[in-house]
């Protein structure tokens, strides 16, 4: 009964300020108010009372105001899919670093964390959820560990997850990126599918088309973040998946795909950045910097902020948000510049968004401080034997993408091993088991990162997160191995014996208890470190991240050692 006259209260007097019968709790005056419906701007004052808008199209009183001095406002930016952990920062930095940019709703996937804490780290996000003033929203993480061909450190089942679906800020389930799974009906993976039958399941479904996306899409999966061409995008487009085009640190496929957002698709496009690092945010933004490269690419401002504002919310069930109106969460950003996508200022949840609001946050204690379990590396825990055949299957690193390609190189054999190969551009790749499990080791070849010497190594490696290095040479990549390990976490860039530039993540070896700002910095270091080494790579680290990710085509590397992920077989 309290809690019924609560709202009951709060109806009456959020009425009677939309009535302008009494004052707001704040207005926002002589603001331009952009509509994602019709692409029509009317200038109007915004009425908001507790965390909802009131009042548009009209002028206002409030017990606060704000002159927007005739800058436009849109609704507040929702990114769709995203780890928080790949940007290397804990949930409370992200939430101060993101939302300045416009995000005032972030779909995360706390797969990250889940594939090395297991339950513990998921309650750490929904934890963090109750803190960040943007709306931290979960999508429990499916696939964990995501295939049986790496050693993950926990494993998560239906059992694990059912218990979590009621909190707050669960929305449903996360990417189902196990499709061989879902396609050969896998009593493990349909257990999850049917505990989720009513609510949202995210999909990942790389390159997956015909009858098997039929066969996929049967199990009511409805979203896909892993479309790199517009002919795949509008496959799936016409079996009735929204389209989330993604734009992150490794992963851009915003080219490929501007031309699918479109006025008749606009409601069936979202936008998300997956893996998006704070140097990058600094130097290019977050969502807002998608809007206005699509944009500039011919989409029309409708369509760019309805796709980052309403249409996402749609997807996603989040029925409160999306719109600048009256009834609806006061979630707001005021720009200087519309097509420009140039963020003045941002409202979330009704309060102007400042750096007392953010001190004001209950602190998080971290989780994870000692997750990193290795033994003392060697430079020969790094050696390929190798015979009188001298083709090797490599690893085809893009730019830019986390597909791989499939090459074949002659390497020479010296003294019975294979070494790297810099004047071919042939560098060799070890992922190193982390977790305490069973100490494997995983060799291969690389091409495509440009190392003349030494070596760089991550402890972010998706999605088991065993530690992944790639280098020139072996004492190199033991020492970048060994360094890992005494900082519990962290990417590391070495020449031969000498630790020339790192970061530590000592929370479950995945992120910083830095600012953002340190974080950025230290990036800065660890890139021109690795530029000074040879690479030719605009962003190493994340590449690196992504070399063993056993779920994207299609050559990749596990602690378990090379593996085709067409045939989905480690390779002999």
């Amino acid at each position: 009964m309290p809690n019924t006259l609560a709202k009951q209260a709060f109806l009456d007097r959020a009425i009677a300020a939309g009535r302008g019968e009494v004052p707001a709790d704040l207005v926002i005056r002589n603001a331009l108010l952009f509509s994602v419906i019709d692409g029509s701007e009317t200038e109007t004052d915004i009425a908001i009372v507790g965390e909802r808008i009131v009042g548009t199209h009209g002028a206002y009183r409030g017990d606060r105001e704000i002159d927007a001095g005739g800058r436009h406002a849109v609704p507040g930016f929702i990114d769709t899919h995203l780890h928080v952990e790949s940007s290397l920062v804990t949930p409370l930095e992200f939430d101060r670093c993101v939302l300045p940019h416009g995000v005032t709703t972030a779909i995360c996937d706390p797969h990250e964390i889940a594939n090395v804490l297991g339950v513990e780290g998921i309650r750490y996000f929904l934890d963090a959820a109750e803190r960040t003033l943007m709306d931290l929203r979960v999508n429990l993480s499916s696939c964990v560990p995501a295939t049986v061909f790496e050693t993950a450190g926990a494993r998560l089942e239906i059992d694990d997850l059912a218990p979590l679906r009621d909190h707050r800020a669960v929305i449903g389930l996360a990417e189902f990126m196990n499709f061989p799974g879902v396609l050969a009906r896998d009593p493990a993976v349909l257990a999850k599918l049917a505990a989720f039958q009513d609510g949202h399941i995210d999909g990942h479904a790389p390159l997956l088309s015909g009858l098997d996306l039929n066969g996929y899409l049967a199990a009511r999966i409805r979203t896909d973040h892993e479309a790199t061409s517009a002919s795949e995008a509008r496959e799936k487009l016409a079996k009735g998946m929204t389209i989330l085009i993604r734009e992150g640190s490794v992963s851009k496929d915003l080219e490929a795909l501007a031309e699918v957002l479109t006025p008749d698709t606009a409601s069936f496009v979202c936008l998300c950045t997956d893996d998006r690092n704070p140097l990058d945010i600094a130097e290019e933004g977050h969502l807002d910097s998608m809007i206005r490269r699509l944009i500039a690419k011919g989409a029309r401002p409708c369509d760019a902020y309805r796709a980052a504002s309403w249409s996402a919310a749609t997807a996603f069930g989040l029925r409160d948000r999306g719109l600048v109106a009256p009834g609806w969460r006061a979630d707001i950003v005021l720009l200087d510049d519309l097509e420009d996508c140039r963020v003045h200022s941002v409202v979330a949840a009704g309060r102007p968004v400042d750096a007392g609001l953010f001190a004001a946050r209950p602190p998080l204690a971290p989780v994870g401080l000692e997750s990193v379990h290795l033994r003392k590396m060697s430079p020969e825990d790094f050696r390929i034997a190798g015979d009188g055949a001298n083709a090797r299957e490599v690893i085809g690193v893009v730019p830019g993408r986390i597909i791989t390609e499939r090459l074949t190189r002659s390497l020479a054999v010296s003294e019975g091993f294979v070494p790297a190969d810099p004047a071919q551009d042939v560098a060799k790749v070890a992922v190193v088991e982390r977790h305490g499990r069973n100490g494997n080791i995983g060799r291969a070849f690389v091409s495509g990162f440009g190392l003349t010497r030494g070596a760089i190594a991550s402890s972010v490696g998706h999605d088991s997160h065993n530690v992944c290095v790639v280098g020139a040479d072996d004492l190199s990549m033991a020492s970048a191995v060994n360094r890992i390990a005494a900082l519990q976490g962290g990417f590391v860039v070495a020449d031969g014996e000498r630790i020339v530039a790192e970061l530590a993540l000592p929370v479950a070896g995945l992120m910083s208890l830095e600012p953002f700002e340190a974080v950025r910095h230290a990036l800065e270091a660890l890139r021109r470190a690795a530029r000074d080494l040879g690479c030719t790579l605009p962003e190493p680290f994340l590449q690196v991240a992504f070399l063993p990710l056993p779920v994207i085509p299609h050559l990749k590397i596990t602690d378990m050692g090379l593996f085709d992920v067409d045939s989905f077989s480690l390779v002999e």
